[in-house]
């Protein structure tokens, strides 16, 4: 009877203690002390969200898909190998060998020793599960390892939209620099009958004339948006709305909803997506300006308020911040050079190119051109850049050489690639070799 009371006792013990430990990891606010918890060092891609536990795990301890696509669900769009593939019962042998369905087979968080890039945990010969015979098929591979499926220019697991076969095909033979580069010209949604001057601010409100004069200069007041358009916010539904001199994101999202989605996807705004606050540049893992340290991730972080100068934000705002060789480098690049010919008049619009140019890009969106705040979406793979950036300038081959060559990157593609990507050379040989076989069987 004694030894039973024990173990009652010893039960409940560990249910009192292990309820406010589940709390604290999984519904409390972060707070410093959770990074005791934490089973191992996160990735370069989780590491800002590591304190909300709740992000990615649900109770257990456990991480579902779900938690992985309300963040990555842009990959959804173009998506090689989306886990219904592998829901089809012709692909299920494959099961056997490696779980595609689950995104945790191929990426589990918290394993440095075995992380490779783009957070795969996996052996880097991982195609070789469902391709080992790709040499029956496709000759031309036979000379390859199967840890070099994914260098670049080759495949992608997720995002091959700059590398399917009939896609190199169509680009074979581009000169490196096209005859007509630039960028596309974003839409403008401003009706001349809205603007205003005066600033409707309440009379209790001081300011100076430098943000008036900044103001009537911008987008914003050309729209007919005043000062109450974004000052007068409505936090709750207990109070009505109140003047604030501090902006929340969630009132520019109101007009900007493309660029806010973008952003809180990005690792600039990926922490305001899971409820923790902002970012701050001394968070960072990359080398970063120390007189910057404190500042926090916002929209006008980058977007001076009062001024939104665009052309600021392409390039000033970057550097003000990042201090990495990559970004330290681009001032001594022929991209550079450009910039400052079109900033000069000297070129014309949209050939000049910042940091934004390639790494914010232009992208078609509900028939808009916009700018993508998400620069994840190009980091990684770096041939997501491809099709939105490089080629608005240059042909495919050489975009995909630069693009493969290391020294590159520290350089800020200041000079040409020393790689060269056989991938468009073997989808030519692919399509003349099926037009031979086409024409001898007419033949017979």
């Amino acid at each position: 009877m004694l030894r039973y009371g024990v173990a009652i006792w010893a039960v409940t013990l560990a249910i009192a203690m292990s309820v406010p430990f589940a709390y604290s990891l999984l519904v409390a606010e972060p707070s410093v002390g959770k990074t005791l918890f934490l089973p191992g060092e996160t990735t370069h891609g989780h590491y800002q969200i590591e304190l909300k536990c709740s992000a990615c795990h649900v109770a257990g301890g456990g991480v579902n898909n779900d938690s992985c696509r309300d963040c990555h669900q842009a990959l959804k769009e173009y998506d090689t190998h989306p886990a219904k593939k592998f829901r089809d019962p012709t692909n299920a042998h494959r099961l056997e060998k490696i779980d595609a369905r689950e995104c945790v087979t191929c990426h589990r968080e918290h394993e440095p020793h075995n992380t490779s890039e783009m957070g795969v945990t996996l052996p880097t010969n991982y195609c070789v599960y469902c391709h080992d015979e790709i040499a029956k098929s496709r000759p031309s591979h036979a000379k390859f390892e199967f840890n070099t499926c994914t260098a670049s220019g080759c495949h992608n697991y997720h995002d091959n939209t700059a590398l399917y076969e009939d896609f190199l095909f169509k680009h074979v033979g581009e000169p490196d620099v096209l005859d007509d580069p630039h960028v596309p010209p974003l839409t403008h949604d401003v009706d001349p009958a809205k603007r205003v001057s005066e600033p409707d601010a309440p009379q209790q409100v001081k300011f100076n004339e430098t943000l008036a004069s900044d103001w009537r200069e911008t987008a914003h007041a050309a729209s007919g948006v005043n000062c109450n358009g974004c000052h007068q916010q409505k936090l709750d539904d207990v109070q009505g709305p109140q003047w604030h001199d501090q902006v929340a994101i969630e009132t520019c999202e109101k007009c900007h909803q493309n660029e806010h989605d973008g952003f809180v996807q990005g690792m600039h705004g990926m922490r305001l997506a899971v409820g923790l606050p902002p970012m701050t540049v001394g968070a960072a893992r990359l080398p970063m300006k120390a007189d910057a340290a404190h500042r926090q991730l916002s929209c006008v972080s980058c977007h001076d308020d009062h001024r939104f100068d665009t052309r600021y934000a392409a390039v000033d705002a970057c550097l003000k911040c990042h201090d990495d060789q990559h970004s330290l480098a681009y001032k001594s690049s022929s991209h550079y050079e450009l910039w400052l010919a079109e900033e000069a008049g000297a070129a014309a619009a949209g050939t000049g190119v910042s940091c934004a140019t390639c790494h914010m890009p232009r992208v078609e969106k509900d028939r808009k051109v916009v700018v993508e705040h998400n620069q994840n979406a190009t980091l990684q793979p770096s041939e997501g850049m491809v099709r939105t950036a490089c080629m608005n300038c240059h042909g495919l081959q050489f975009s995909l050489d630069s693009l493969a060559d290391p020294q590159q990157i520290p350089n800020c593609f200041a000079t040409k690639p020393s790689v060269h990507v056989e991938s468009l050379e073997m989808a030519k040989e692919w399509f003349e070799a099926k037009e031979r076989e086409k024409e001898a069987r007419k033949k017979k």
